[in-house]
């Protein structure tokens, strides 16, 4: 039941996010009240976050490796694990590098590689028209332009063959695994930003298969995947011509396969 505003005292709204299982419930009012402009908005963020509402989406933002990434309602919210990915491709990359990041929601990926390598030559795509709108104000705000399509058909064909680094973090839950997540994500996220398929593997393997096209001689592609599905990844990338690595933080409980395109050109 809604609360009037003025009855929304700090203590009142970590008792009311504690009853509704939030975890960080200190942590989570502060952000709200911090992020809320008036006591009615305040009174209805409380209650959206009550209601189940992802705290990003309540907050209409995600921190990201260090930034506030913008995040609209029915986006994919960036996870912190990713930023593993991102240090990865950081690693690689070289200032002034072509950047594409690929089934890029909210195009946190992007805009933290640009804020990282400082000038690149940054582009991003993804199916989902809500994520598009989403991702050209945080892309857009770093230089970037964004495309709205199917993996690469949504790209500009001269990118084929310049592409420098590929961060593509395509959905990989198994399709009979999407009911075991939590609600926020079940219910609160794009099915497309979830679902990887049977084996979670599908748009992997998809993207494997046309990288090397697309990307520069010695050029990368990073994504994100779990620690069981990684060797068949692996195989996925090597089998496309792919030249594959394995990297994986204990600390974020993430993975990525990395696949190197061989120098020289490509049929």
């Amino acid at each position: 039941m809604p609360v009037s505003p003025s009855l929304l005292t700090s203590p009142a709204i970590v008792t009311r996010l504690r009853a509704a299982g939030c975890v960080f419930a200190e942590d989570e009012a502060e952000l709200i009240r911090s992020t809320a402009r008036t006591p009615s908005d305040l009174a209805a963020m409380v209650d959206r976050r009550v209601a189940g509402l992802p705290l990003e989406h309540v907050l209409g933002w995600a921190e990201f490796c260090g930034l506030r990434v913008a995040v609209d309602p029915h986006v994919f919210v960036p996870r912190r694990r990713t930023e593993f990915l991102v240090r990865q491709a950081v690693a690689l990359a070289r200032p002034g590098a072509v950047v594409v990041d690929l089934c890029c929601g909210s195009g946190a990926v992007g805009v933290a590689l640009a804020a990282a390598l400082g000038q690149v030559e940054l582009y991003a795509a993804d199916v989902d028209p809500v994520a598009v709108r989403c991702a050209r104000r945080n892309v857009g705000a770093a230089g970037g332009r964004v495309y709205e399509g199917d993996l690469f058909e949504a790209l500009p064909a001269a990118l084929r063959g310049r592409i420098d680094v590929l961060a593509a973090n395509v959905p990989y839950v198994p399709t009979e695994e999407v009911g075991l997540l939590p609600s926020e994500a079940r219910e609160h996220e794009p099915l497309v930003a979830l679902d990887g398929g049977a084996d979670g593997l599908d748009v992997l393997r998809r993207v494997a298969v046309d990288a090397p096209r697309w990307l520069a001689p010695g050029g990368c592609l990073l994504v994100e995947t779990s620690e069981r599905q990684a060797p068949l990844a692996v195989d996925a990338f090597s089998g496309s011509g792919l030249i594959p690595a394995t990297a994986v933080s204990e600390e974020l409980y993430a993975t990525v396969v990395i696949g190197t395109r061989p120098a020289g050109p490509w049929a």
